[in-house]
């Protein structure tokens, strides 16, 4: 989780010498978008895999997987193969996200699970405090070079898999994992599969070049988001038509209304933290005037609260069982903390931009695992890797759908905010420099009213994120009030979870109906 955690974040420090080297600006938006392109379209491919194959086996797979893409990476001689080498990485880290939580049900216990839990909200928020903090360090020596941000990966991943098979031992596999190869086959969904990945690609494609390398209105755009409703209907379609033994996602699971509410919440949450992180870095490095470095480093007060109210979060859930009120407290705190965001000002002090993100960083450490933990609570053991796969894969289409908006947005005011102190060609120009360029490309006479537009534009693309946390209240106050503590006991009592009468008797966490 450390590393797929850390991979996320360190690339972003990387990119403008990956660039200079393979004299490739026209692929910066892939060297993201292939990460995330892969990633949610094998997401809830492998709660599926989960489900019917040895866990231990598929989870070192799925670390193999993301150490050979980081081993592309790192030894990429050309721009094609550094995204090919994200892609797999990408595919890799949907794996082993899936596999925390999936290789966590048989080992620890229901009602100690938000405490487990913490733990993996605490480590996301750390790699996100030290990536671009390495990657400016790796970058930024002659010796290292960029391509260590990916090499590091290695030797720890290595590590990983050593203590993985001498050390975690799993429990009896279900009946579900000794069905015959062809019928795991056709419970693995190929046709939900086949319509499913096009689909998410198309449109996170769509979303990827729309307003950027091509107008919204093109005809490529159009087509890609086409294509991707009209495979996204025929997707839904199968999954009626095949039902819950063969579907990826059985109607039962994505019907239950803490399911259904959790997802929406990971799309918000997913939403709100990669476009409040990634503009409140740009607000550092262009209205600040800081390097990468130091904007990671201005960055902290947001990770460090996210880590204390996980950690906190965890433990009042596992103390006294309900992780409702803490989705709630999530979207509140992060509507407020979002919002007085959007009040920052080209002289606004270190008071103003720390407390602010103290609060942010507060609501998103409170919720960020609460969706994980609602399915986990209302549903069956054997449908939990299904339910847990699409949680991650609501945070993961949301940062990429919100991030896009916010980015449109802020592009669009950035330009015509700054006609109104420059010529538009000038404007355009300054535009496609980039954050960190102002100083050195506006005058110093000019720069004072290029600051103030150029934080009107940022403080106007807030109103994105400010927006998705306000609407996250509505799925966070939908989830039902169940305690982690009475479904442990029910489990104990040898009961089923009112919201899984249709699995089967005797099935543990690993076991697909």
């Amino acid at each position: 989780m450390f590393l797929v955690s850390l991979d996320r974040i360190i690339i972003a420090t990387a990119i403008p010498r990956i660039t200079d080297e393979f004299h490739s600006i026209n692929d910066i938006g892939w060297y993201g978008s292939a990460y995330v392109l892969s990633s949610c379209a094998t997401q809830l491919l492998f709660g599926r895999i989960y489900a019917f194959y040895k866990n231990k086996v598929v989870f070192l797979a799925a670390i193999v997987l993301f150490e050979a893409g980081s081993a592309l990476c790192g030894a990429a001689p050309n721009s094609v193969a550094f995204i090919l080498g994200r892609a797999l990485a990408g595919a890799g880290s949907a794996g082993v996200m899936a596999g925390a939580i999936v290789l966590s049900i048989p080992l620890v216990p229901l009602n100690k699970r938000p405490m487990f839990q913490s733990m993996l909200g605490a480590i996301f928020g750390v790699s996100s405090a030290i990536g671009p903090l390495i990657g400016g360090a790796f970058t930024s020596n002659v010796h290292l070079t960029w391509r260590w941000c990916f090499y590091i990966n290695l030797p720890i991943g290595g590590a990983s898999i050593v203590l993985i098979v001498l050390f975690l031992h799993l429990p009896q596999p279900p009946r579900s994992q000794a069905l015959p190869a062809l019928e795991k086959a056709k419970r693995m969904d190929p046709i939900g599969t086949l319509l499913f990945t096009p689909a998410v690609v198309c449109f996170l494609l769509a979303l990827e070049w729309g307003g950027t390398v091509y107008a919204w209105n093109s005809g490529r755009v159009i087509a890609l988001f086409v294509v991707s409703g009209v495979l996204f209907v025929a997707w839904v379609a199968s999954q009626a038509w095949l039902g819950s033994e063969y579907a990826t996602v059985p109607g039962r699971i994505i019907r239950q209304r803490s399911v259904m509410a959790g997802f929406v919440f990971s799309m918000c949450n997913g939403g709100v933290l990669l476009s409040f992180t990634y503009y409140l870095a740009v607000w550092f490095q262009a209205i600040q005037g800081v390097d990468a470095l130091q904007s990671g480093i201005r960055s902290l007060p947001f990770v460090l609260a996210l880590v204390v109210a996980s950690i906190i979060g965890g433990g009042l859930t596992t103390r006294f069982g309900y992780y409702t009120p803490f989705a709630i407290a999530c979207s509140c705190l992060l509507s407020i903390g979002v919002g007085l965001a959007t009040t920052l000002r080209v002289d606004s002090g270190h008071s103003m931009w720390i407390g602010y993100q103290v609060v942010a960083g507060l609501g998103m450490g409170f919720g960020m695992q609460m969706s994980s933990l609602a399915a986990q609570t209302v549903l069956a053991p054997s449908d939990v890797p299904v339910g847990a796969s699409l949680m991650f894969f609501g945070q993961g289409l949301g940062g990429s759908v919100f991030l896009s908006v916010t980015q449109s947005i802020f592009l669009q005011k950035l330009f015509q905010d700054l006609s109104t102190v420059m010529p538009a060609e000038a404007a355009r120009q300054l535009v496609n420099t980039g954050a960190t360029a102002i100083r050195s490309a506006v005058s110093a006479g000019l720069l004072p009213a290029t600051l103030v537009e150029y934080n009107k534009a940022l403080t106007t693309a807030y109103y994105v994120p400010l927006a998705v946390a306000c609407f996250g209240i509505i799925p966070a106050l939908c989830f039902e009030w169940k305690s982690v503590k009475k479904a442990r006991e029910a489990m104990m009592a040898g009961q089923k979870p009112a919201a899984a009468t249709t699995a089967k008797d005797g099935e543990d966490a690993s076991s697909a109906v």
